[in-house]
């Protein structure tokens, strides 16, 4: 790996001299190969991949530019990205992590609602997002994830999120019976909400979230796009509920609407989907168990 290379570039962005005097892998990420870099002060997290998938990298930038923009929750700030060799890069800004108070939790669900309250203004005092989707595509893990501008979010998740990712996983020997009936039955299970766009994170579970050193939370590695707020909240659960104290700080904002409960298996089926064409095995199986949930048999 030319680690001058990608110095050089910090130093560049960063206007301070940066030499990289120690690296070391960081554990955890299941996609990308997590390495930290120092100079004896600084420090910077790097993720790497082949280099095909530096696309990848620069929309996750793009997306934490976006969320940054926000103001309204932490994320760690993308520095540099490229093209070292033969892999790919990208240089984030290194978090100290630190644990917090069970008042964390709450302080993180109203950040969060924060975000999806969000909306960006005009010179005229209009939003200019009245569709579901986002400025370019991008990816969740590995995958390719489609964002065409949609006026109608039923037509959006369909099209764009659960039949792009049921061909795939048909492709790869998938075998999901009732796709189709599924597919012919979302715009009856939406059928009567009408979510306002907000911009989410994308991936949010639990290993996407931390503590700062200073106490506050943090999220990172997200897919974003402007979508239903539900899907965000819905990911809280599938790998594992958040705290009670995450859903009353968001609640306290951002009161939930009726029927989310029966939506949230609809947006997570996108997930488990994806999680079948990343990783394959058990997947099919909990896939089909969800499909037979949503459409009722």
């Amino acid at each position: 790996m030319n680690w001058n290379q990608i110095a050089t570039q910090i130093t560049e962005i960063t206007g301070i001299q940066f030499q990289v005097k120690e690296h070391r892998s960081i554990t955890g990420g299941c996609i990308n190969q997590g390495v930290m870099i120092t100079d004896g002060q600084r420090r910077f997290f790097i993720k790497l991949n082949q280099g095909k998938y530096l696309d990848m990298f620069v929309s996750e930038a793009a997306g934490l530019q976006q969320l940054i923009e926000t103001q309204t929750i932490s994320l760690p700030h993308p520095i540099c990205w490229g093209i070292a060799g033969e892999r790919s890069y990208l240089v984030l800004e290194w978090i100290d992590f630190g644990s917090g108070e069970p008042t964390v939790w709450r302080e993180m669900g109203r950040k969060l609602a924060r975000l999806h309250q969000w909306v960006p203004k005009l010179m005229d005092g209009k939003s200019p997002h009245q569709s579901f989707g986002w400025h370019r595509n991008n990816t969740i893990g590995l995958t390719p994830q489609l964002n065409p501008w949609t006026r109608d979010w039923s037509n959006f998740w369909i099209h764009s999120r659960i039949d792009y990712q049921l061909q795939m996983a048909q492709q790869r020997g998938g075998y999901f019976p009732k796709a189709e009936q599924l597919l012919t039955l979302i715009p009856t299970l939406l059928r009567g909400h009408y979510p306002r766009p907000s911009l989410v994170h994308g991936d949010l579970w639990a290993g996407n979230w931390g503590i700062r050193c200073t106490g506050e939370p943090v999220i990172f590695d997200p897919a974003p796009y402007w979508g239903d707020r539900e899907v965000d909240l819905a990911m809280t659960e599938l790998f594992g509920r958040f705290p009670e104290p995450f859903y009353q700080g968001y609640d306290e904002l951002f009161p939930m609407e009726k029927g989310y409960e029966s939506r949230k298996v609809l947006y997570n089926l996108y997930h488990v989907l994806n999680h079948f064409n990343l990783f394959g095995g058990s997947y099919e199986s909990q896939v089909n168990t969800m499909i037979s949930q949503l459409i009722g048999c």
